[in-house]
């Protein structure tokens, strides 16, 4: 049994490899095309950071499973994984609260001005107090895109601190949007036009991609604020950093780009009254523990004849491997 680790894990999982006596190759590269060599001799490649295109996974004959070490699954040709009979494991709900605890520093943070006013000390700016751009949280509406495991504990952080919410799920489920205790829209625009904050907790897809631009933007309201950590490309960026740019909106939180690691070419890195981070949210040593054992924990049940339960797709079983 033989793993490729795109990257090395948390020690709790390096650990784990090890008194499993599993041999593995750590690349510490997000180009797997230049390893290939590696993932061909392996019979699982394991996943943080880079893409598991057709071509990677074409060239790779004797592969039995791909492992992700989140709950996002853009990194990986699912349907052409799917069709060779690999499957891609995933690790959703290990990393829910520490990405719904930052999604919700986010709105501390901006909802204080506290980038703004740690920017102006820092050059003699005392005054940068009075902003007036302060505010509570307490009585405001949060609109959550995407009430899954993270978007659910978003609504239990924000309701706990007294914030009214709304969620809006793609794929039109009520009950899990109620079950969340959040008010439930059918209309993305009208929960764009009536909510104080909008935070984005979907997967990336042919659906939610550019889900959110300028139109979208010009319906939210001027005082506004808007969080991702959900995936890049679901924002439209350059249209992001124009609203902000141009007073559409208040502030936006910004932790996933549609390339990574983000340029700073990205016009986001321009526009004004944005906190942005590297990525990071799922980054506390908690989640790290827990995506990494688990992802490990699947692709060595997978390859040891059994189904793992957290795969994207579960079809992939009824279908023949390589």
């Amino acid at each position: 049994m033989k793993f490729v680790l795109t990257q090395r894990f948390d020690e709790a999982a390096m650990k784990f490899l090890d008194e499993k006596n599993i041999e593995y190759y750590v690349a510490e590269s997000s180009e797997l095309m230049s390893y290939i060599d590696k993932i061909q001799e392996a019979d699982a490649l394991v996943i943080r950071v880079g893409m598991a295109t057709e071509e990677v996974i074409e060239a790779c004959p004797g592969l039995k499973v791909i492992g992700l070490t989140g709950v996002g699954y853009d990194r990986v040709d699912i349907k052409f994984a799917s069709k060779c009979g690999i499957p891609v494991v995933y690790t959703p709900g290990a990393n829910s609260l520490s990405v719904a605890e930052f999604a919700v520093g986010m709105m501390m943070a901006l909802s204080k001005d506290m980038v703004n006013a740690e920017k102006g000390l820092r050059t003699g700016n005392w005054g940068v107090r009075d902003s007036g751009r302060l505010y509570e949280l307490a009585g405001k509406k949060v609109g959550i895109v995407g009430v899954g495991s993270i978007g659910a504990r978003v609504a239990a952080l924000c309701q706990g601190i007294g914030m009214q919410t709304a969620g809006y799920s793609h794929s039109g489920n009520r009950a899990k949007v109620e079950a969340a205790g959040c008010e439930y829209y059918e209309s993305l625009d009208d929960m764009l036009c009536e909510c104080d904050i909008i935070t984005i907790h979907s997967p990336l897809n042919d659906e939610t991609r550019n889900m959110i631009t300028k139109r979208e933007l010009g319906l939210m309201k001027k005082s506004a604020m808007l969080i991702n950590t959900g995936r890049g490309g679901i924002v439209n960026e350059q249209d992001l950093a124009d609203a902000l740019n141009n007073d559409v909106i208040s502030s936006a939180g910004v932790d996933v780009y549609s390339k990574e690691p983000a340029e700073m070419e990205n016009p986001l890195f321009k526009a004004k009254n944005i906190l942005l981070t590297p990525h990071s949210a799922a980054m506390t040593a908690e989640a790290r523990v827990r995506m990494h054992v688990n992802c490990l924990k699947g692709c060595m049940e997978i390859l040891n004849g059994g189904r793992w339960n957290e795969v994207v797709d579960r079809d992939v079983y009824t279908h023949q491997r390589k």
